[in-house]
C-alpha cells in the first residue's frame, strides 16, 4: 500500500522547504532509515530521512524546487503499484490550499488593522518544539534558566522530554527570560507558549494573556521581514546537562534524578561528585541509604503472650509518568485490545545447544549467547512459515519478504525494541555483535529511531532473571512474539531411561487475525529443531 510523504516541518517557523538534493531517485528501494533527500529551510540544510520500506514511486518536488510544508514531496509503495489517484489528490490539495492562503491570508500594510496581538520590538515568543517526527507533546524535565535571567545565543534554555529522550532544547536569541509558560514536570502540547524573551521590563501581558498567539505590528513596514533564528538543533544530554543552583535548588543531572526517583531517593541525601557538586548517575548507583530507625513499642498484657507494634512513618510517592511509560503503555495497551492472540508453549531439549555453545566461544574474540540461538532460529523458522513474518491492516495482510527481528532490552525509564535488520542472512556471531551493540547504545540512550523500527517478529527474553515461563504483549504490528524462559536442569526421559537433562520453555503469542493455531505450532516445532541442532543454524 502506497505511504505519501510530505514536505516536513524541520522547525517550527518552517512554512515551506526547498529541496537541495534528491539522494534517491524514482524506481530505487527504500529502507528505514535511507537519508531521501536534503531539504533546505530558512535555517539550514538538513537530512531528511525515510521512516517507511519499498519502492520510490513518485518524487513530486524536484532538485531546486520549493514547496509548502505537508504538500506531497514523494511516494513510497510496492512496484507497479498505481499511485495515479494520489497523485491527482495532493494536486487538487494543494491547488485548494492556495486558493485558501490568498484568500485568508490578511496583508501587513499600514491601512490595515491587525486582529491579533502585535510582538513588541526585540521580543521572541518560544513554542514547544517537535523534537520527533512522533511527538505530539513533551514535557519539561529542567529548566536551566529562570525568568530575569540574561540568556545569549548557544544557552541550553531547559531539557525536554519526548517519547524517545530527554534533549536539550537550545536558544538562538539574545535578551532576558520574560515568561515561562510550562513549569518543571508539566506536559504541553507542541506549539503551545513555552517562554518569551525579550528586552527587560518589556510588558507581555497581552500576549501571555493570548497564548503567545501573536502577530507583526500593522505600522510594520513591508521592508523589514523578521528572521527567526529558533530551530530544532538538539542533541541528547541527559547525562551531562546541570541544574541552575540559585534559590537552592540541588545540582542534579536529569539521569541522576530519574534514577534517584526509581530508587525513591532524596536527592538532598546524596553527595554530588560532578562539577559544583553536581550529582551524577554514579553518585546515585553508589549511594547507600542510612538505615532508618524503626521504634518497636513493647506491649504487655495479662496475657503470657508478648505483642510487638512496629511505629514508623506511612510515606507514599506521586513520580510522574516519562513520555517513554506513555508511549509504551499506549502501544502495549492498543495491541492488547485490538489484537484476538493467543499462546502457545513448547519445551525446548538444549542440551546439544549448550554443548555447540561451548565450543563456539572457544574460538577466540568469539561470544555467543543462548538468546542469538534463539534470535537467529527464529529468522531461519520464518522464512519456512511465512505467515508468521505478516503484518495486519484492515484491509491487507502484509507479508514481508524480509525478516527483521526486534529483540525487547529493559533500560532505567521502560523497555526498548531494537532490531536486526535482515536476521536471517546473518551468522551467529554477528547477530550476537548486533544484538549487543544496539543494546548498549539503548541501555545509554544513544540508539536512534531507525534502529528502534521495521521490525517483523520480536523476542523477549527473561531466561536471565531466572523465569522459568511467561506470556508477552504483541509488538505490533509484529504478528507474533516470542517469550523465551530460563534454562533449567531437570530429570528428563530420554530413550526410555530418566536422566538430568537441561531444558528451556518458548510461548509464542500470536495475532489470530493473521497467525493461525496450526500455523503457530509449526512455527514452534520448526524453531524447536533449530535450536535442539544447532550444527543446522551453521550451514
Amino acid at each position: 500500500m502506497a505511504t505519501i510523504v510530505n514536505m516536513p516541518r524541520l522547525s517550527d517557523t518552517m512554512e515551506e522547504g526547498v529541496v537541495a538534493k534528491w539522494l534517491k531517485s524514482v524506481g530505487d528501494k527504500i529502507e528505514e532509515g535511507d537519508i531521501l533527500a536534503e531539504i533546505e529551510t530558512d535555517k539550514a540544510t538538513m537530512e531528511f530521512e525515510s521512516f517507511h520500506e519499498g519502492i520510490l514511486l513518485y518524487i513530486g518536488v524536484q532538485d531546486g524546487e520549493s514547496s509548502p510544508v505537508d504538500v506531497l514531496l514523494a511516494i513510497i509503495g510496492e512496484e507497479g503499484e498505481d499511485i495515479s489517484a494520489h497523485i491527482n489528490g495532493a494536486a487538487k490539495a494543494t491547488e485548494e490550499e492556495i486558493i485558501e492562503t490568498v484568500i485568508e491570508t490578511p496583508t501587513s500594510t499600514a491601512d490595515e488593522k491587525s486582529d491579533g496581538v502585535s510582538i513588541p520590538e526585540g521580543v521572541q515568543v518560544i513554542t514547544m518544539p517537535r523534537l520527533s517526527d512522533t511527538m505530539t507533546d513533551g514535557t519539561v524535565a529542567t529548566w536551566l534558566k529562570n525568568v530575569g535571567d540574561t540568556v545569549e545565543e548557544g544557552d541550553i534554555l531547559a531539557e525536554i522530554e519526548t517519547d524517545k529522550a530527554t534533549m536539550e532544547f537550545e536558544c538562538f536569541y539574545e535578551g532576558t527570560i520574560l515568561y515561562i509558560g510550562v513549569q518543571e514536570g508539566e506536559t504541553a502540547p507542541v506549539d503551545s507558549l513555552l517562554t518569551i524573551i525579550g528586552p527587560t521590563g518589556t510588558d507581555i501581558s497581552a500576549i501571555v494573556a493570548n497564548g503567545g498567539v501573536a502577530t507583526v505590528a500593522a505600522d510594520a513596514p513591508d521592508t523589514e521581514e523578521k528572521e527567526t533564528k529558533i530551530a530544532e538543533k538538539t542533541v541528547e544530554a541527559a547525562s551531562t546537562a546541570t541544574v541552575n543552583t540559585t534559590n537552592g535548588r540541588i545540582f542534579a543531572s536529569p539521569l541522576a534524578k530519574k534514577i534517584a526517583a526509581d530508587k525513591g531517593y532524596q536527592l538532598s541525601d546524596i553527595k554530588g561528585s560532578g562539577e559544583n557538586g553536581r550529582i551524577i548517575k554514579k553518585d546515585v548507583e553508589n549511594h547507600t541509604p542510612a538505615a532508618k530507625t524503626v521504634e518497636i513499642v513493647k506491649i504487655e498484657t495479662a496475657a503470657p503472650a508478648i505483642t510487638y507494634i512496629a511505629s514508623g512513618e506511612e510515606k507514599s510517592e506521586e513520580v510522574k509518568n516519562s513520555q517513554m511509560r506513555k508511549a509504551i503503555a499506549k502501544s502495549l495497551g492498543n495491541s492488547k485490545f485490538t489484537a484476538p492472540d493467543f499462546n502457545l508453549n513448547i519445551e525446548v531439549d538444549m542440551d546439544n545447544a549448550m554443548a555447540s555453545r561451548k565450543t563456539i566461544n572457544a574460538i577466540p574474540d568469539t561470544k555467543v549467547s543462548f538468546n542469538d540461538m534463539v534470535v537467529k532460529a527464529c529468522a531461519m523458522a520464518l522464512q519456512k512459515h511465512p505467515q508468521v513474518n505478516t503484518s495486519w491492516t484492515n484491509e491487507n495482510t502484509i507479508y514481508h519478504s524480509h525478516i527483521h527481528v526486534g529483540v525487547a532490552v529493559a533500560v532505567d525509564e521502560g523497555l526498548v525494541v531494537p532490531v536486526v535488520k535482515h536476521t536471517n542472512q546473518l551468522s551467529l556471531t554477528q547477530i550476537g555483535a548486533s544484538v549487543r551493540d544496539l543494546a548498549g547504545k539503548a541501555r545509554h540512550k544513544k540508539i536512534a529511531i531507525a534502529e528502534m523500527q521495521g521490525s517483523t517478529f520480536t523476542v523477549s527474553n527473561l531466561g536471565m532473571f531466572g523465569i522459568e515461563n511467561f506470556t508477552s504483549i504483541i509488538n505490533q504490528p509484529n504478528s507474533a512474539i516470542l517469550s523465551v524462559g530460563a534454562i533449567v536442569e531437570k530429570p528428563v526421559v530420554k530413550n526410555g531411561q530418566i536422566v538430568v537433562g537441561n531444558t528451556m520453555k518458548l510461548t509464542l503469542t500470536c495475532d489470530h487475525r493473521t497467525v493461525d493455531g496450526a500455523v503457530g505450532a509449526q512455527f514452534l516445532q520448526t524453531l524447536k529443531t533449530f535450536i535442539e541442532n544447532p550444527i543446522t543454524m551453521l550451514a
